[in-house]
């Protein structure tokens, strides 16, 4: 019977000479659902992967990965695991086909078996046209498809994805992202760490958010976006009025926003039960007149600035563990 969370991490700390990169993290994986890894660079993410695929030791903690020891029992876990670097692992100078038949050997599925596999995996990730081109002739899209497909080989029941869509056009994202989710609709279980909150927001059940090494907050998208009870406040004037912002201060948190044209204000509020009513009081009773008010949920965004400090833009691959983690989870997901 599989276990009912397929990762298990509990009090997991790991530290590289003075940089504490995790300072007891507890969190957990249900099967057949995603785990979306969000923090800003250093945060710890990447030593996280890297302790749960097997490449790294904790100085504390520990944790189970498809229900083996990732200690005591580090060749069980890679048996039942697929990772899924950054940046693609392959081999630029093979064919797609080459490629996915060598890392089947790798694994020792034997040759008829690779082949059979390889070309299951390239009807499914839409590559059967490209199956024959060299490496170096792909699209970046296709390239992280090809990588994608490469960690499913085995049929891991355990997937580990380190910024699968970094770098894709928006539409290469999109199909990327349709993939995990027939995956997880098959029951594979996935860990996400991405630096679009967009990406996690749509991919995860859960989301834990990782600082200095430390979960600082966790739960669903949605109960993270509720928590923290922040709202845009977006009213469209007729015209520009000098005593719109004024009307407006006192309701706001923070500065008012005023486009270049001065029709639209923009402010964080706390989205109070009848706000939108006193926006509309306040402004009438300063004489301005509204084409539209719009109080808009927090984001994800909003959400992770709040808990971190940092902008979304400034989050990303933590190099706490250093730059070698896509090579040596080549060795892992190969």
């Amino acid at each position: 019977m599989a276990p009912l969370n397929m990762i298990e991490a509990q009090g997991l700390a790991k530290a590289y000479g003075e940089t504490q990169a995790l300072a007891g993290v507890d969190f957990a994986v249900g099967a057949g659902s995603i785990l979306g890894v969000l923090g800003p660079n250093g945060a710890g993410k990447t030593t996280a992967v890297r302790i749960l695929t097997t490449l790294a030791t904790p100085d504390a903690g520990h944790a189970t990965v498809a229900g083996f020891d990732i200690a005591t029992q580090a060749a069980e876990v890679r048996r039942r695991i697929g990772v899924a670097a950054q940046d693609a692992t392959l081999d630029g100078a093979l064919t797609g086909r080459q490629n996915l038949v060598l890392v089947g050997e790798l694994s020792r599925m034997g040759r008829a078996a690779s082949r059979e596999r390889g070309s299951e995996l390239l009807e499914r990730f839409e590559l059967t046209f490209a199956a024959d081109r060299v490496l170096k002739g792909y699209s970046g899209g296709m390239r992280r498809r090809l990588d994608l497909a490469a960690s499913l080989m085995t049929r891991p029941p355990v997937l580990f994805l380190d910024e699968p869509t970094t770098g894709l056009d928006p539409t290469s994202r999109v199909r990327v992202w349709e993939i995990v989710r027939e995956l997880v609709g098959e029951g594979v279980t996935v860990l996400l760490t991405t630096q679009y909150l967009e990406e996690a927001d749509s991919l995860a059940d859960q989301i834990v958010v990782i600082d200095h090494g430390r979960v600082i907050a966790e739960g669903t998208p949605r109960e993270l976006k509720e928590a923290s009870k922040g709202a845009r406040l977006v009213v469209t004037l007729a015209a520009a009025h000098d005593g719109a912002v004024g009307a407006l201060q006192q309701l706001v948190d923070g500065r008012v926003h005023v486009s270049d044209d001065g029709r639209q204000l923009d402010a964080a509020v706390d989205n109070a039960p009848g706000l939108a009513t006193v926006v509309v009081r306040a402004l009438d009773a300063a004489g301005v007149l509204v084409d539209n008010i719009e109080v808009r949920p927090p984001s994800l965004d909003d959400v992770f600035f709040s808990l971190t400090g940092h902008a979304a833009a400034d989050a990303g691959t933590d190099m706490d563990a250093g730059d070698d983690l896509n090579r040596e989870l080549e060795g892992v997901s190969r």
